[in-house]
């Protein structure tokens, strides 16, 4: 097999690896089970999850949203490419060409190994090592897409070195504006008509040390549209970041309008990021309504086509928040008491489920069992999420799992054979150090398994469901299952306990399971339709839309 391009200059040192026969058999007998492409998945995620400060990464949903926004394309270009989950995301045929470049070692030859397993051939990586704004390793290519997370608020992006860099039609950055370096560099690498998305920091739409580039873009037709994202959507999370969509004009401007969308209302409380699925439809549909037609019909405190004309003022400021109408008053007022009559209803349904007194019992001691026992002998079955998806299939991730909501991540497409979640299996997250496990219901399966998660599927005449998620759930049953690195928590999902109890009992433990749940879920609902009617009710009535009597 071919392997893939590696332009890395050779290091003065070769860092001598200490034998490991314990985590070497580990890693082999794990790819003998998942094979290589997974295995290698699993082992990057672990160690981003275990040194979360080390990175910044572009998490998969957010990836795969960029790659769906640039379109088909057949060569792509990471001029910034960190662990490669961008160009991961924009694998969807054989016979693509990838470009990558990085200025750090260690993540080209990541990047290069990673796309090499997803690529058929894997020659048709091309990774390199260097500055790519002072370095750049591709000056000829004209790839049909670019996709960047470049590095924000870089003052030492070589503004004294390319002051008469040909790459800066639109004109030349300020020392403070380095993420329009990269913009700019990105539009040069395109071919004529190819798109480019980047993720960019809110400041960068209206700094006035930047106005005159982004009045540029705009008057020649290279600025396409800009989406604000809802917070959470990527480190740093505490920021609504931006997704810039731009277009290299193959000829005169034919569009004098351009989009801007905000998807703030998608935020969510709690880890996890967004709801990614409403962020993901609202987006794409606004963008191929614009993109097709070229102007789109306001959608009230979602998204519009703005006149460029209308933007080329004294600060060109493109913050899509500045410009959208507000949200129409039947989803304001109206929209309200509909949330408010819901929450009433699960506010009656909560106190209807609450359980009874607990009743006092002797500690009892069972014999106990575990799931890899459980397992070996043909009671359960175990399989473990990959990294490739089926095309409008929903994917579960480990977020829904802890916040008992929906389906909500994709995956890029891939031959790998998908884990499709059934009815009755329980899925149990790896990461994060929570006593979780759910039970999948009709409405949820056919999902496929994602990433950090577990599926035990029992065998119905030896195991019920239920008792099997319940006492996975117990805190000690956690604890002495799971492993400890100085940042992140595993579970060894194969080292927890259940007692062995005939199958009657097990169904009595799993119907009283069954109603904590039903209470569980109905709590978490009271409190989402809760937040909605505050931040409803202070929205409503700071923009008028609600009567203060």
């Amino acid at each position: 097999m071919s392997a893939p391009t590696l332009n890395m200059p050779p290091s003065p040192t070769s860092p001598q690896l200490l034998p490991s026969t314990p985590l070497l058999r580990g890693v082999a007998e794990l790819a003998a089970e998942l094979g290589a492409r997974q295995t290698f998945e699993f082992l990057l995620g672990r160690h981003l999850d275990a040194n979360p400060r080390q990175y910044t990464p572009t998490p998969a949903e957010l990836a795969a949203l960029m790659a769906r926004l640039a379109g088909p394309a057949r060569t792509v270009l990471d001029p910034a490419c960190g662990t490669g989950a961008l160009l991961r995301a924009a694998v969807t045929r054989p016979g693509q060409e990838l470009y990558a470049q990085d200025g750090a070692p260690d993540l080209a030859a990541l990047t290069a190994f990673r796309l090499a397993l997803h690529t058929p051939p894997p020659d048709a990586v091309r990774a390199a090592v260097g500055d790519t704004l002072r370095a750049d390793a591709f000056p000829e290519l004209r790839a049909d897409a670019v996709l960047c997370h470049p590095p924000f608020n870089e003052r030492n992006w070589g503004h004294d070195e390319l002051a008469y860099d040909p790459r800066w039609e639109y004109g030349f950055p300020a020392r403070t504006e380095s993420e329009l370096a990269w913009v700019q560099h990105a539009l040069a690498r395109l071919a004529d008509g190819g798109t480019a998305v980047l993720l960019m920091p809110p400041a960068a739409a209206s700094r006035r040390s930047g106005r005159r580039i982004r009045a540029d873009l705009l008057r020649r037709g290279a600025l396409k549209a800009v989406v604000a994202l809802p917070l959470g959507a990527a480190p740093p999370y505490n920021i609504p970041l931006h997704l810039w969509v731009l277009r290299r004009p193959d000829r005169a401007p034919a569009q004098p309008e351009v989009l801007l969308a905000d998807t703030g209302r998608f935020a969510t409380e709690g880890r996890g990021g967004p709801d990614w699925r409403a962020v993901r439809e609202a987006v794409l549909d606004a963008w191929q309504d614009f993109d097709r037609a070229g102007t789109l019909a306001e959608r009230p405190g979602l998204a519009r086509s703005v006149p460029v004309i209308e933007l080329l003022d004294d600060d060109v400021d493109l913050a899509p928040a500045r410009h959208l109408p507000p949200p129409t008053e039947a989803d304001g007022a109206e929209a309200l008491v509909d949330v408010r009559e819901r929450l009433g209803e699960t506010l009656r349904l909560t106190a209807d489920l609450t359980p009874p007194p607990a009743a006092t019992a002797r500690p009892t001691r069972w014999p106990l069992t575990t799931v890899g026992e459980l397992a070996r002998g043909g009671a359960l079955v175990m399989r473990t999420g990959g990294n490739g998806g089926h095309a409008r299939v929903p994917v579960l991730t480990d977020t829904d799992i802890l916040a008992g909501t929906a389906p909500s991540g994709t995956l890029p497409p891939s031959d790998e054979e998908a884990v499709l979640t059934e009815a009755g299996d329980v899925v149990v997250p790896v990461l994060g150090g929570g006593a979780v496990a759910r039970v999948i219901d009709t409405a949820t399966a056919g999902a496929v398994l994602g990433r950090s998660l577990v599926l035990l599927r029992p065998d119905g005449t030896a195991v019920d469901p239920w008792f099997l998620a319940g006492f996975l759930r117990g805190t000690a049953n956690n604890r002495q299952a799971s492993s400890y690195a100085s940042t992140a928590t595993r579970l060894d999902v194969r080292r927890l306990q259940l007692p062995r109890l005939p199958l009657d009992e097990q169904r009595r433990y799993g119907a009283r399971f069954r109603a904590l749940d039903e209470f569980e879920r109905a709590l978490r609902h009271a409190g989402r339709l809760g937040d909605q009617l505050v931040r409803g009710m202070y929205d409503g009535l700071t923009d008028g839309t609600v009567d203060p009597d």
